[in-house]
């Protein structure tokens, strides 16, 4: 085999297991496409060490401590094509590369998908945004709205008044049940079911919602329902098994305590395989998957497996 372990993706679950696995002297080789999904947020938030450093300077440090590690080479690609070769895998990047690896992690993130709304793709990341643990610091005692959909929605709402005690419901037209609108009603959150027709900012900021009607609520900061999905089927053309599809991921992949897929040599880290993707949650799970990698290859050498 040309490597024992293959790292898809160069975020923080991917660099965090391809530091583990450099440290354990294994030869890694980790590609990455370079489209972690926070790059567009202003900072990290909630990181220890690193609360409110910009993502991008995040995955430059990981990038250059990986350096010291001659076992662990990192290349800008992508991985196209994976498919089982004997007892590993053979892969193909999309400039026709190909390399022989006997464990593959899968760390390449998810494709975040907010609302189609005119004037969300400026602000995405910032003002608004899908995660208030990440980003409801910034925003704290501030007019707030939440966008979504039933119990989620109620549940979301419910959630983002700990940071404001000025928060609006919008439910897009779907409206809410008579219990979930008493659960709101209780802490007091309005409710407003008009349609959202865009989002106004000014100087890179929220500034208001506008409703199809032509009103405009003013406000600066807006917690939106989001699902995640693969990027690609590299996950699908491997034969792993997907968990139902659940309030945040629609595909994530099925892992156990050790970070094992359902396909033998294959592994997986981050948001591909979890509900509450958060930086810090990503870095512990590509370390606790890397450590996992090393044993798998450890027994396999030493005929435990």
């Amino acid at each position: 085999m040309d490597w024992e372990c293959l790292v898809v993706g160069g975020g923080a679950s991917g660099l965090s297991a391809a530091l583990v696995l450099g440290r354990a002297r294994r030869r890694t080789l980790v590609i990455d496409a370079g489209h972690q999904s926070n790059l567009a947020a202003h900072g990290i938030g909630g990181l220890l060490g690193h609360d409110g450093r910009p993502p991008s300077e995040l995955y430059e440090m990981g990038r250059k401590e990986l350096q010291s590690y001659p076992s662990v080479e990192v290349r800008t690609g992508e991985v196209r094509i994976a498919k089982r070769c004997g007892t590993g895998f053979q892969v193909e990047l999309a400039d026709g590369t190909r390399e022989r690896v006997k464990r593959v992690l899968l760390a390449m993130g998810m494709e975040y998908r907010p609302p189609a709304l005119p004037g969300l793709a400026e602000i995405w990341g910032d003002s608004v945004f899908h995660c208030p643990f990440c980003h409801g610091w910034e925003v704290r005692d501030q007019p707030l709205a939440v966008l979504a959909e039933g119990d989620r929605a109620v549940h979301m709402a419910l959630l983002l008044h700990e940071w404001s005690d000025d928060v609006v419901l919008l439910t897009g037209g779907g409206g809410l049940d008579a219990g979930q609108r008493a659960r709101v009603d209780a802490v007091g959150i309005a409710v407003d079911d008009r349609r959202v027709a865009e989002l106004a900012s000014e100087r890179g900021e929220l500034s208001a919602v506008v409703f199809a009607d032509g009103a405009r609520l003013p406000r600066r900061g807006l917690l939106v329902a989001t699902t995640l999905h693969q990027r690609t089927d590299l996950a699908a053309q491997l034969g792993v098994t997907f968990v139902a599809a659940g309030p945040v991921s629609a595909e994530a992949v099925e892992v156990d305590a050790l970070y094992r897929t359902s396909v033998p040599g294959v592994f997986a880290a981050g948001d591909v395989c979890t509900q509450m993707p958060q930086v810090a949650a990503a870095i512990a799970a590509g370390s606790g998957a890397a450590t996992s990698m090393v044993h798998s290859l450890m027994e396999e050498r030493n005929g435990d497996v």
